[in-house]
């Protein structure tokens, strides 16, 4: 396998890694969706009469998407970094990781 084969399985992982990123958002959207619509209805001043606890079970309620999106984000961060390695690797300066096989596909940046 060339490197540049191996370039092209990296981001076509990467690129199937943001596709499953974006399906685990999207169902997590809809899931607070349900979860707004829900608290809307049940979660009123009848029902946690405190504002320290309705404050409690809200942050419980939304503590896992916050968690969720952390960990997208560490993962996003790590995959930028992987893309920045591939497309420019700091000691290849001649040959410019894939950028030199972006060129014709308008990923020169010398387009004048």
């Amino acid at each position: 396998m060339t490197r540049e084969e191996a370039y092209y399985n990296t981001l076509n992982a990467i690129a199937k890694m943001q596709w499953n990123m974006a399906m685990i958002l999207e169902a997590k959207a809809f899931e607070a969706e349900k979860v707004r619509n829900w608290l809307c209805m049940h979660v009123t001043t009848d029902s946690i009469p405190d504002h320290a606890s309705n404050l409690s079970t809200s942050l419980k309620i939304h503590e896992q998407n916050v968690e969720l999106l952390e960990s997208l984000t560490k993962l996003c961060q790590g995959m930028n970094r992987s893309m920045k390695t591939i497309l420019a690797p700091a000691g290849d300066e001649e040959e410019g990781g894939l950028t030199g096989l972006l060129d014709g596909f308008g990923g020169s940046s010398s387009d004048g």
